[in-house]
């Protein structure tokens, strides 16, 4: 039986700004566009926002210097910071906030310059003192020693690893505002440069600016606005480890807890699912979140994902904007799960809309590997 908190809430307004290269603007200038068209997209002003949720790569205190930049005076605040995962979380926050009647209309966002003030791929978090001495170049080096270990174990193989990157690509070609377009092979992937053993450059995240922004309001509110609700159904977040040295399990992460528990929360089986929204920062974080969350056994990711099996026509619908390793990965991707979310179960995510979307399943990870968040939206059709 689902959660109470089901279908209570719903986002009323999505919007992005800066998607790729957005030359001249501060982290914060990106944040703010894409905050002032999500509350336009809702068809309320800033002065009803009353709640605001922030997490950046930029700011000690993101949601004071939300306030302080979008001249809010909120009710209710929030600074949850847990890597790219942050923000699915901050939905089930936002969710409970407006149920105990703590806030009315919250804005959730995000906004980086990663790419344009010089991004490189790098962790924008303290060392930890157990692996600094090897030295290692994370975040990369932490996704390719479980890579390694899950190709140790299972047999996975880099060809597999690189269908994961093609399958981006092909849904990235369907999306006008990807950064990345244009063909890509497995042998394009797998003869791209040497980063981390075994992973190319190929097997990488793309490093670009953008921001986007959603706002959320009661599920009764929602109905008498302007946008088609996006419903919030549940979340559940697992969290075992900070640093990879410390995970139990290099082919198994907390998203084998957070995922049962958000569809026992949300009410609902994997048959359900119209659209699977991965946090892809590298190739074999969709190999072990497909298997951590159920959709395929322990070991069996790369057999399912290779040969299209995620590809636009595939057997799952996956990343279909295009994900971080061709959409848009502005050092957090997690907003950008919400909203490719969003556009799909509105029905406007153009030549690349997957039919009648009434459930979307996003997964948000932080760290390395470390914070793992499943949610699920929504349409009317779920509540």
């Amino acid at each position: 039986m689902a959660h109470p908190i089901k279908g209570r809430t719903a986002i009323a307004g999505m919007a992005t700004a800066g998607v790729g290269e957005a030359p001249g603007f501060t982290a914060m200038e990106l944040l703010g566009q894409a905050a002032v068209a999500a509350v336009a997209d809702a068809g309320l002003t800033l002065k009803d926002v009353d709640a605001v949720f922030a997490a950046t790569s930029s700011h000690a205190f993101p949601s004071m210097s939300v306030v302080e930049y979008l001249g809010l005076r909120p009710k209710y605040f929030d600074s949850t910071n847990v890597g790219g995962s942050s923000f699915e979380i901050h939905l089930l926050q936002a969710a409970l906030a407006i149920e105990a009647g703590l806030c009315e209309v919250a804005l959730i966002c995000y906004g980086s310059n990663q790419r344009t003030a010089g991004g490189r791929l790098v962790s924008m978090s303290e060392p930890q003192w157990h692996e600094t001495p090897y030295n290692p170049r994370h975040p990369i080096t932490a996704y390719a020693l479980a890579a390694s270990r899950h190709m140790h174990e299972y047999g996975t193989t880099r060809e597999q690893l690189a269908d994961v990157a093609v399958a981006a690509r092909a849904w990235a070609n369907l999306n006008p505002e990807a950064f990345a377009r244009g063909p890509l092979t497995r042998e394009d992937v797998l003869a791209s440069r040497m980063v981390s053993d075994p992973l190319t450059s190929g097997d990488c995240c793309l490093v670009t600016d953008g921001a986007a922004a959603c706002i959320m309001v009661s599920a009764e509110r929602a109905r008498d606005m302007p946008q088609k609700p996006v419903y919030f159904l549940g979340a559940a977040g697992a969290n075992w480890h900070r640093s990879i040295v410390a995970m139990p399990d290099l082919t198994v992460t907390a998203a084998s807890e957070s995922g049962p528990r958000a569809f026992e929360i949300a009410g609902l089986t994997h048959d359900d699912v119209d659209l699977v929204m991965l946090y892809d920062a590298f190739t074999i974080n969709t190999i072990l979140f497909l298997e951590d969350l159920g959709f395929c056994p322990k070991g069996e990711g790369g057999r399912f994902v290779e040969n299209g099996g995620i590809e636009p026509g595939g057997r799952l619908k996956v990343n279909t904007n295009g994900g971080g390793l061709s959409c848009v990965h502005p050092g957090m991707y997690g907003m950008f799960l919400i909203d490719e979310s969003v556009r799909q179960i509105r029905g406007s995510a153009g030549e690349r809309q997957i039919g009648n979307c009434d459930v979307a399943l996003l997964h948000g990870n932080g760290g390395t590997l470390a914070s793992q968040v499943t949610a699920f939206l929504g349409s009317e059709n779920t509540r």
